[in-house]
């Protein structure tokens, strides 16, 4: 048998000022900050972290332990707020017409396996099932319409995900002032700006330095 996942290093941070834990490590937190800024890295990066948490599930699902139906459901929920991540990163990077699709492709790989974890769990019966049976449905279903939508055509969900965008915007616009919507959609353009601008190849040269003429 693997020897148990030291159970603290899942430990979610509680970050300073918030009353709600976050989903995530300290450890993690800061490969996302780092070295996960696009998309595609972005979601692989995701995909091991709920990988990581349906590994301990199974490890504690199978060791009787004192007090595991609490970390089971902890870890539950952690894992499904993982998968919503997964989708969140995944439609605003079609929002802005990125490339995902190495990115899709591995999340798909690692929800079949995690979807087929976590029925076996489900099937197995557990003596404390009911301690956490809610939080496993909800990651079963998560985990489920995850992978319909990362198995989804790319530019049909794109379109899709752009349509509901601009029905929320229509509907946001609609209880808001003229001059909030001109400063609404003065921020929207200054935000593309400094995407566009983030796009731009970049330059050993210093700020004002002329390309030397040869």
């Amino acid at each position: 048998m693997k020897a148990l996942l030291p159970v603290l290093f899942l430990v979610p941070v509680l970050l300073e000022g918030q009353a709600t834990r976050d989903f995530l490590t300290p450890d993690e937190i800061e490969q996302i900050r780092n070295t996960a800024q696009e998309p595609s890295e972005r979601l692989k990066l995701y995909a091991t972290f709920a990988r990581l948490r349906i590994d301990l599930i199974k490890q504690m699902v199978a060791t009787e332990k004192a007090g595991r139906s609490a970390l089971i459901h902890q870890t539950l929920g952690d894992y499904t707020r993982i998968i919503e991540a997964i989708d969140n990163v995944s439609d605003d990077a079609l929002k802005k017409d990125k490339d995902i699709a190495e990115g899709l492709a591995a999340v798909a790989g690692a929800e079949e396996e995690m979807l087929a974890d976590l029925r076996k769990i489900e099937d197995s019966g557990p003596k404390d099932l009911a301690r956490y049976r809610f939080e496993l449905t909800n990651a079963i279903e998560a985990t489920e319409d995850s992978l319909e939508l990362t198995r989804q055509d790319v530019a049909g969900r794109r379109k899709e995900v752009l349509t509901k965008a601009a029905e929320e915007k229509k509907k946001l616009e609609e209880m808001m002032t003229p001059a909030g919507v001109k400063e609404r959609k003065a921020a929207e353009a200054k935000a593309a700006e400094e995407e566009k601008g983030k796009r731009k190849a970049p330059t050993l040269r210093r700020k004002g330095e002329q390309p030397t003429r040869r």
